[in-house]
């Protein structure tokens, strides 16, 4: 009984008899994540040849002026197709999930993305503001998410933003709900 108490305690371990087998396996499952990240690649780029019509967004002016809301930080969440949260825009950018401040002014609303690329909204091009459980794919909280949603070249499109702090994040959907309701603008869209 000893003896096999003293044998199970013993640190050396069994030679590894089947080296070949063990890296060929190895070698399977990184070809098959390899496969799958070409795969996803592909269907981005097959995605974003079907949405080449789509117009590209102005970029912001380098300040905002008479700035109403803002900046606020928080996070891109990314575009889509009105109506259709799981139909996400990949082309300009408009896909890419990235850190962003928002300002909110009587001009339009500029998002200032860290590693993709800025996007201003112009007043006369917001349609709607609204608090939403999630977009792109993204689920949140109730009310987590504030979606504008905004004409793009005659396409309307919904874009999510999620603030790092929720007060604020209401402080921005009442400063763009108040660019839809400008006189002559009355009641569209306001949710």
């Amino acid at each position: 009984m000893t003896a096999l108490l003293l044998a199970a305690a013993d640190p050396v371990s069994a030679p590894v008899t089947q080296w070949p087998l063990r890296i060929l396996l190895v070698l399977v499952v990184v070809g098959v994540i390899a496969l799958v990240l070409l795969g996803m690649r592909a269907g981005w780029r097959r995605r974003a040849h079907a949405q080449s019509d789509i117009a590209e967004p102005l970029l912001p002016p380098d300040v905002l002026p008479d700035i109403t809301a803002g900046p606020v930080s928080g996070v891109f969440l990314g575009t889509t197709q009105h109506g259709d949260w799981l139909d996400r825009v990949v082309v300009h950018d408009l896909g890419v999930r990235s850190r962003a401040r928002a300002e909110v002014g009587p001009s339009g609303i500029a998002l200032r993305r860290e590693g993709a690329r800025d996007v201003f909204v112009p007043a006369a091009a917001v349609r709607a503001a609204q608090m939403a459980r999630g977009i792109a794919g993204k689920a949140y909280e109730r009310d987590g998410v504030l979606v504008v949603t905004w004409e793009l070249g005659g396409r309307l499109v919904d874009t999510g933003f999620r603030a790092d702090v929720a007060d604020e994040q209401r402080v921005l959907r009442d400063a763009i709900v108040g660019l839809v309701a400008e006189p002559g603008r009355a009641g569209e869209g306001i949710r």
